[in-house]
């Protein structure tokens, strides 16, 4: 097995005395993990960043044997990791990709859609303006997964228009006038999630609540459910900034 590709650094394990076992995003392979000799080395530490992106080169005599992993850097993004909100955001989103992308199945819409997210991280002046895009892409890692809402339309009565909620049972879209009498016990759906759009505070912690109700329930269950607290880190550090 033989993989020379670009990849995003999305988990760092160390292993041994001196290696580190990577998890990569690739564009074309999906999540490939790799042995990395000396990954914690003064060198390679720098480079083996979540959130960077490398060149990475994995050879195994067979596919079912762990890749030694080559890396060098193409593009780093380490100075957000001593911002606090930044590095809150980047190590959310890669933990969250690395625990529930199944190794060596392609997701290139994944791929562009965290490269997308980590550029709006890197870009951005204020979190409002990346906030959003990390939801849509919690909300985009349950439909590739197998897990998507139904936000197409109103699964009570079939309309198009209004759309204020999503059951917390089936995933599928509530019209306001539909989900009225039974506001309390809905997911309120913000408007960017299906129309597109820019976002307000409301509508993103909306958004926040109603992804992490179902990547709680649908997908990080059992030892998966380890990487929440820094979804909960992230999200707290978001009210702060709104006040």
């Amino acid at each position: 097995m033989h993989i020379a590709t670009e990849a995003i650094v999305c988990a760092v394990l160390a292993h041994g005395e001196h290696g580190t076992v990577a998890r990569l995003l690739t564009p074309r392979d999906g999540m490939q993990p790799g042995y990395v000799r000396g990954g914690r080395s003064r060198r390679l530490r720098p480079v083996l960043l979540a959130g960077n992106v490398v060149a990475a080169d994995f050879r195994a005599r067979t596919e079912g044997q762990l890749a030694a992993l080559t890396v060098e850097l193409v593009h780093s993004r380490a100075v957000l990791h001593a911002e606090p909100l930044p590095a809150a955001a980047i190590d959310w989103v890669t933990a969250l990709t690395a625990t529930t992308l199944p190794e060596g199945q392609p997701y290139p819409r994944l791929h562009a859609a965290l490269d997308g997210v980590l550029s709006a991280i890197e870009a951005a002046p204020a979190a409002r303006g990346w906030a959003a895009a990390l939801v849509r892409y919690e909300l985009l890692v349950l439909a590739e997964l197998g897990f998507g809402l139904d936000l197409s339309a109103c699964t009570a009565t079939g309309s198009l228009d209004d759309l204020a909620f999503v059951s917390p049972r089936s995933g599928a879209a509530v019209s306001r006038s539909a989900g009225a009498a039974y506001a309390d016990r809905l997911l309120r759906l913000p408007c960017f999630l299906h129309q597109g759009g820019t976002a307000e505070w409301d509508d993103i912690f909306d958004g926040v609540r109603l992804t992490g109700h179902f990547l709680g329930r649908d997908l990080l269950t059992d030892r998966r459910a380890a990487i929440l607290p820094a979804r909960e880190r992230l999200v707290e550090r978001l009210h702060r900034v709104v006040g």
